[in-house]
């Protein structure tokens, strides 16, 4: 069987669903990424070629039960709660106590969403358009006795469970998918190409979300005025030469949170951080009697955050804290995913 090894296929942000002909549409399923093979053995693997089985038995367990002949397939991991889903208590089956995780899967069993067919039998689908492969894929989850993930969240059962994500060619049930933030549409859209192969590693698909988020790598921390704990994450984002640049920060934390994250970060400090690229130290017509004295962070952690708007390099405010991304390898926080060429970042000038 086929190793995928060039990661899956990626998609850019865009402020609007895209229209015309060719293009259909996807939920944007919040959860992690996984790329499923069935074969001899059964491995799931993070966006990052991270293994995931052993943080996820009682799927692993499921495929085993369900498995037709060899395919590799690509799908999101979420953890279903009444009308929602939980990216949080997602993020606590990656922890390193098998004991843990076995209790965490009995207790708050995921599921998986295929939503692609990268290989079945052998056979390499990756150069076929997407509608072929969605095809393949309807009748490898018919044999596999998948059903469909429901429109509404309500009727989404908790897992362990298998499912089949639903897709459209009208752009008005797109939106209205989007507009249903507390159905389908809850962490957005994906719009992609029927006729678009499996570009492994490509931002080749287009995501809307109701929000601007980006996946950023945690550079460095300011301290708190009061030496209280860290005041603000400092935010970067690789180049295409793998520079680490700086964005922008965070400061959305309170007291206790300010603390415990500097406890946090403690172990991280020393060389690293933005390697001398664009940085948030120095003096600038910007920064005239503020501190500007920051802490390098080893570039190990990532974060996702909301943000107002791109300009001259960086994010225009403070942007607002959403969570961890402890299943997100760092190095591939990229510019690419906010959809636009990265700026000149020769001319740029320091926070």
């Amino acid at each position: 069987m086929t190793k995928v090894g060039e990661g899956p296929m990626l998609a850019k942000l865009e402020s609007e669903i895209p229209r015309g002909p060719g293009w259909t549409y996807e939920p944007k399923w919040d959860g992690f990424r996984t790329i499923v093979t069935v074969g001899d053995r059964i491995t799931l693997e993070s966006r990052g070629d991270r293994p995931m089985n052993r943080f996820f038995p009682e799927l692993v367990a499921m495929l085993e039960e369900r498995k037709d002949g060899p395919f590799v397939a690509d799908g999101e991991i979420v953890l279903v709660r009444p009308g929602a889903l939980s990216f949080d208590e997602l993020q606590l089956r990656l922890h390193p106590a098998a004991s843990r995780v076995r209790m965490l899967s009995r207790e708050i069993p995921a599921t998986l969403i295929l939503f692609d067919l990268l290989e079945v039998d052998g056979e390499d689908l990756t150069t076929a358009p997407l509608a072929d492969r969605r095809e393949r894929l309807a009748k490898l989850c018919a044999d596999l006795t998948v059903g469909q993930a429901p429109q509404d969240l309500d009727d989404l059962d908790p897992g362990p469970d298998l499912l089949l994500t639903p897709w459209t060619e009208d752009l008005d049930t797109a939106r209205e998918w989007f507009a249903d933030e507390a159905g389908l549409g809850q962490d957005g859209i994906i719009a992609k190409r029927a006729d678009q192969p499996y570009l492994r590693g490509a931002r080749g698909w287009v995501k809307v979300k109701h929000r601007k988020t980006a996946d950023c790598v945690v550079g460095g921390y300011r301290v708190a005025k009061n030496d209280d704990g860290v005041g603000s994450l400092l935010l970067g984002l690789y180049d295409d030469e793998g520079n680490l640049h700086y964005v922008g920060h965070t400061s959305s934390f309170k007291t206790k949170e300010r603390r415990e994250l500097r406890d946090r970060l403690r172990p991280l400090e020393g060389d690293g951080g933005f390697g001398g690229m664009r940085a948030p130290g120095g003096q600038s017509r910007w920064s005239a009697g503020k501190d500007t004295a920051w802490v390098s962070l080893r570039p190990e952690l990532a974060c996702e955050v909301a943000f107002d708007r791109i300009q001259s390099g960086r994010m225009r405010h403070s942007a607002t804290f959403l969570r961890w991304r402890e299943d997100r390898d760092p190095r591939s926080c990229t510019w690419a995913q906010l959809g636009e060429s990265p700026p000149d970042w020769s001319w740029a000038e320091p926070d």
